[in-house]
């Protein structure tokens, strides 16, 4: 009886992406790109099947019902000053190729109209957010060329401090935002590029929410009440998410989710190390490293549930109309049972049917929360440039240090 139902469920969930399908806002391909074949596409198609090297090509995009997808263009830390900006720029490059090869499938996106234009042509809207304020340099005209290149969001810091914002991962510096991390904050606003507090440290999450007049989002963050992982939202920020308007994104990387899944990542991650490799390497020879150290060291299972509690309370503290979902393909080398790649979408819908998620709410979940974030940052940014002009200000003049 239960299979018959998940069947049931399963196929409800299909019907509702095709008419709501998911924005993901977070999804790591073009590094995996860059790492495993330095962006030669012909030697990663993604429009055949590509599950033996990566989580993402089209034909699982199309499978997972996924209609949105915002292409991280990371860049590794430990780039620094004009290095990380001209690595942004590549990353943003193989964006814009993959979108030039297959137009039948990908939609170029800037705006919200775009996206709602890309869902009634079937296509899928690839819109970019660059990870880490790195990538700009401690430059807001940096920044502000990033958004005409079409970056729709930035996430403050990655895994490291940086000179005007402090990480989730990395030992408190400034306590949040310094001056001039307020200023970017502000000319984000003005820009329209959303403010992405995925990554950062909770007192730069709420310094970032103290100054921003547009919405923020989560590009890939979850609850730090089931998960007491400083990468997750902390009840009081999700609840500050009703007033700000924004929305978080939960991701499904099992060491931010489940709890016991904690542990066993530091070990695999000091075990990547070991072999003097990056823990977030996903090269062919670094996902064998992993392999290998999972069949001697079993690890705990997230599952679809996993992530379903992570939304049900998301949904309890911030409210139906600040969630989304963000699953972080191709940037984590675990996923859940039942979430392997960008194909499981509707295995996660149907549980949420299956606890009684109405089709309405789905709507938001998948589609309708994140194009209106986007809709109501450029309505923001269109007020704030009637009356406010390009900010040139410096880190050496707002924060009183050389950098």
């Amino acid at each position: 009886m239960e299979q018959a139902q998940q069947a049931v469920r399963l196929e409800r969930a299909r019907r509702l992406l095709a008419e709501y399908p998911v924005v993901d806002g977070h999804n790591d391909l073009p590094w995996a790109l860059r790492e495993q074949v330095g962006y030669d596409l012909d030697a990663r198609d993604i429009a055949k099947d590509q599950s033996a090297h990566l989580h993402t090509d089209i034909p699982r995009l199309r499978a997972g019902g996924v209609g949105a997808q915002f292409w991280s263009v990371y860049v590794r830390t430990d780039m620094a000053g004009d290095e990380a900006v001209s690595a942004t720029l590549e990353q943003i490059d193989a964006v814009d190729e993959l979108i030039v090869r297959h137009p039948a499938d990908l939609r170029r996106a800037f705006t919200a109209d775009d996206m709602e234009a890309a869902r009634v042509e079937g296509r899928i809207a690839s819109l970019m957010g660059a990870e880490g304020g790195h990538s700009i340099n401690n430059s807001l005209g940096t920044l502000r060329a990033l958004h005409t290149l079409g970056v729709r969001y930035m996430t403050l810091t990655h895994n490291d401090n940086i000179a005007w914002a402090d990480s989730a991962t990395d030992a408190p510096r400034i306590g949040g935002l310094s001056p001039f991390g307020h200023e970017v904050v502000r000319e984000m606003n003005r820009t329209g590029m959303l403010v992405d507090l995925s990554h950062v440290a909770a007192g730069t999450m709420r310094d970032a929410l103290d100054t921003s007049t547009a919405p923020v989002i989560f590009s890939h963050s979850s609850a730090r009440a089931i998960c007491d992982h400083p990468r997750n939202i902390p009840d009081d920020v999700l609840g500050r998410l009703r007033v700000n308007g924004g929305i978080a994104m939960a991701t499904f990387v099992p060491k931010f989710v489940l709890p016991e899944a904690v542990a066993w990542t530091r070990a695999a991650d000091r075990n990547m190390r070991e072999h003097g490799l990056h823990h977030l390497d996903t090269t062919p020879q670094a996902m064998r490293i992993h392999a290998d150290f999972e069949a001697a060291n079993p690890r705990p299972m997230a599952t679809v549930a996993t992530i379903a509690d992570h939304l049900d309370h998301m949904r309890e503290v911030a409210g139906i109309d600040h969630i989304g979902i963000g699953g972080d393909y191709d940037g984590t080398a675990f996923l859940p049972d039942g979430l392997q790649d960008v194909a499981g979408y509707p295995n996660l819908i149907a549980e949420l049917l299956g606890r009684g998620w109405s089709d309405a709410d789905l709507a938001k979940l998948t589609w309708r929360n994140a194009v209106r974030v986007l809709r109501d940052a450029e309505d923001v940014a269109r007020e704030l440039r009637t009356r406010c002009a390009p900010s040139h200000a410096t880190i050496e003049q707002l924060d009183g240090v050389a950098v």
